[in-house]
């Protein structure tokens, strides 16, 4: 369905296809309201696609005394952990602990302590240098005075968003969601609410009208172009967090490290994630038009190596070794004079008859954002509209695949968490031979076309970096793969020849400019220093 198909008249219209967008849908959708969400770009495309990829309890914000936002997101993390396996898995840390630099033993026992008080388990341990060296073997020996272990967990940030969006379908037919539609302007009647908004298929052109008494502004980042701060001294402060992906074998680990950068004491992270290392974050002031997709700078790419060389200086990681990088921008709540690291990762909630406008918050929390904003919509949907729902946000999904898939138990788990009970139509629909995973990944062939025929795939950037993410964890954006996918995707897919061409021109383009890891430049090869 696309813009000019869409009845006229809704309950309440979704502005933004991130993680805050598709959270506050799945609920809606379990109200019995008639609920759109429209996205100006593609689902997850912004911040939503671009995270450290971690469903984490905030352990950095007991540092800062924020317990209350720690409490909640160790709550969520165990929450997502039973509802969603194989889309939200556990995943051990290890950080060590040094005599000349960042916190020590105790300050650390004292935090983590806490952290398994909340979530009510015992869940870390320290360990001497010996016993640390033999979990991290190229970790850096000077001055380590041992280590913690300890558990977090991680998710494909996209496909959660994508799972949202296909469980609110599930709930209804009065839900729909789509992308690459563009919100013009928010309509008013004569006394001031809300009676609509106007939307663009930026695809198609096709402009239409639609009504409804309660529009909520998930638009993250972009949200002060809708609905601007009611507080003039308070606005929303867009900060770029940039990433490099490895090869796993470059630091071969089945735990992350974490870690705190030489220059600033910021904490980093090296991941194992989907066949691939994930290096970041970086926390930076981004200056330029919103409307312009970001991209990791040639600074950026020298701090993270200089951590990684600083902490593992035995394996000679450098920039040649990088299979991508990605930058998103976080909608942080601006408190002047801040360094970035330490602004608020809190939410805020904005209303203006019939306009409840919200941003900022965290991956981890995200449904608990989107209930503070279906809370303050409820004045403005109609009588009788239930509570907001408060039970599982995921359907059950089969425990065993079919027959005749040979797929093992994991490969299995890991299919239902991205797809749900669609995973046994996938499989179903699947050539053997595309049962099998892509080179250096942990995808399957057959995830493209069922991808390329059920998820709004307009572009074939969509395709290779959110519906999957080979373009991330491939060399040369799995360019080399094209031919192929080409081939799957075709007979499910409206593209001729022409299109193809054209997306895949495209799409390497696209690649060489916003995920291509960036040389250093010869005056960045020397320590950089801080980032702020």
């Amino acid at each position: 369905m696309r813009l000019e198909d869409l009845p006229e008249n809704w309950d309440l219209i979704i502005i933004g296809g991130g993680i805050t967008g598709a959270g506050i849908l799945s609920l809606a959708s379990r109200m019995g309201l008639r609920v759109l969400l429209l996205e100006r770009n593609d689902f997850a495309w912004g911040t939503s696609s671009r995270s450290s990829k971690l469903i984490h309890g905030g352990f950095r914000y007991l540092r800062e005394g924020k317990m209350s936002l720690t409490w909640a997101s160790v709550k969520e993390r165990e929450r997502l952990l039973k509802e969603a396996p194989g889309l939200v898995e556990p995943l051990g840390f290890l950080l060590p602990v040094y005599r000349d630099r960042g916190l020590g033993r105790w300050p650390l026992e004292t935090g983590f302590t806490l952290y398994d008080l909340i979530a009510r388990k015992r869940d870390h341990r320290f360990y001497d240098p010996e016993a640390f060296s033999m979990r991290s073997p190229h970790v850096n020996r000077d001055m380590l005075v041992g280590g913690f272990k300890f558990s977090d967990a991680q998710v494909d940030d996209a496909r959660l968003v994508l799972r949202l969006i296909k469980e609110a379908h599930l709930s209804g037919s009065r839900v729909q969601a789509l992308n690459y539609v563009t919100v013009n302007q928010i309509t008013r009647d004569a006394s001031g609410n809300v009676s609509g908004i106007d939307a663009t298929d930026t695809e198609t052109s096709v402009q239409r009208a639609l009504s409804c008494r309660v529009v909520i502004n998930a638009t993250g980042s972009w949200v002060e172009a809708l609905h601007p701060s009611p507080d003039p001294g308070f606005h929303i402060r867009p900060l770029r967090g940039s990433h490099l992906l490895f090869p796993l074998w470059k630091l071969p680990t089945i735990l992350a490290l974490s870690f705190f950068h030489p220059s600033d004491g910021r904490p980093i992270a090296a991941i194992p994630w989907e066949g691939g290392l994930l290096v970041g974050t970086t926390d930076i002031d981004y200056k330029e038009d919103l409307l312009v997709e970001p991209a990791i700078t040639s600074k950026e790419v020298s701090y993270l190596l200089e951590g990684l060389k600083h902490e593992f200086p035995a394996l000679d990681i450098s920039a040649k070794d990088c299979l991508s990088s990605f930058s998103g921008i976080r909608p942080i709540l601006s408190q002047r004079g801040k360094a970035p690291s330490k602004e608020s990762r809190e939410h805020v909630i904005w209303v203006s008859r019939g306009l409840v406008t919200v941003t900022g918050g965290k991956l981890t929390t995200f449904r608990r954002v989107a209930l503070h904003a279906l809370k303050a919509a409820g004045p403005f949907l109609p009588s009788g509209t239930p509570e907001p729902w408060k039970g599982p946000l995921f359907s059950p999904v089969p425990h065993a695949a079919g027959e005749n898939c040979n797929l093992s138990p994991h490969a299995w788990r890991r299919l239902c968490g991205r797809y749900g009970d669609a995973a046994n139509e996938l499989v179903s629909k699947a050539a053997p031979e595309d049962l099998k995973t892509i080179p250096g990944t942990k995808t399957l062939w057959a995830e493209l076309p069922f991808a390329g025929r059920y998820e709004q795939v307009h572009h074939l950037s969509d395709l290779m970096l959110r519906r999957v993410r080979i373009g991330l964890l491939s060399p040369s954006g799995a360019t080399g793969h094209l031919d192929r996918i080409q081939e799957l995707c075709a007979p499910v897919m409206s593209w001729d020849s022409a299109r193809w061409k054209m997306e895949r021109e495209a799409y390497h383009e696209h690649w060489k400019s916003k995920y291509a890891p960036l040389p250093i430049p010869s005056d960045l090869t020397r320590k950089t220093g801080s980032l702020r």
